[in-house]
């Protein structure tokens, strides 16, 4: 039986953590947790908990502490795979103390991307707005300029994604993040992984995964004798 293994994963908008992410899913086998997928199926589905984010979210405001958090807690309360990847929480301090004392962490991967390459990879995506399919200039362009690959239709660039606005999101993302990464430094559980694209970080997450998992493995073959 493989002995649990948690973490979370830490990132700044565009940093590459929905690519990280899914590549620790497919390669080792984690149960991908994300606090944002969670409060849109609970909208989605209307449940107590969905209705109440929906009223913040509706008015362009952040969903309060408690209600994220008791997102969370239901779905870990759910039958869960021994391995456990969270993304997008906890977010704020409160979060992660509060999660500390529901679900301990193994490992926290924090990932660091200059934040002059991440402005320069907003400014080169278009989006198609009805799907969320996202292309890049420069990389996974579109086979026909600005057009949707499946559907022909017109890519846009998001407002957010302008240099001026990107900037702003960064420093509130730092903001935020600070007191969430001083606390999981005093745990001494942070892993810091640089680089400038997810191919050139990948590599060292992937050793780091695989080396941590074996030594859990080792851990519990030597328990169970």
């Amino acid at each position: 039986m493989s002995k649990v293994f948690r973490m979370l994963i830490i990132g700044a908008p565009a940093s590459g953590k929905g690519t990280i992410s899914g590549r620790i899913v497919k390669r080792f086998n984690f149960q991908h947790i994300s606090s944002g997928d969670l409060l849109r199926w609970n909208m989605d589905k209307k449940t107590a908990l969905g209705v109440e984010a929906a009223k913040y979210v509706n008015e362009g405001k952040l969903v309060p502490d408690d209600l994220i958090i008791s997102c969370v807690a239901d779905k870990l309360s759910e039958k869960t795979e021994p391995r456990i990847l969270l993304d997008g929480f906890p977010r704020t301090r409160p979060q992660a103390e509060k999660l500390s004392s529901v679900m301990p962490l193994e490992a926290v991967v924090n990932l660091n991307v200059p934040y002059e390459v991440i402005i320069e990879r907003a400014k080169s995506r278009w989006i198609h707005l009805p799907s969320g399919r996202v292309y890049n200039i420069g990389f996974n362009e579109p086979k026909v300029p600005f057009k949707d690959d499946e559907t022909g239709e017109d890519l846009v660039q998001r407002p957010d994604d302008h240099p001026d606005a990107v900037k702003k999101r960064l420093e509130i993302y730092d903001s935020i993040t600070k007191p969430v990464l001083e606390y999981y430094k005093n745990q001494g559980i942070i892993v810091e992984f640089w680089g400038k694209t997810s191919d050139a970080i990948w590599p060292n997450v992937e050793q780091f995964l695989a080396k941590s998992l074996s030594n859990t493995e080792t851990e519990t073959q030597k328990t169970a004798i």
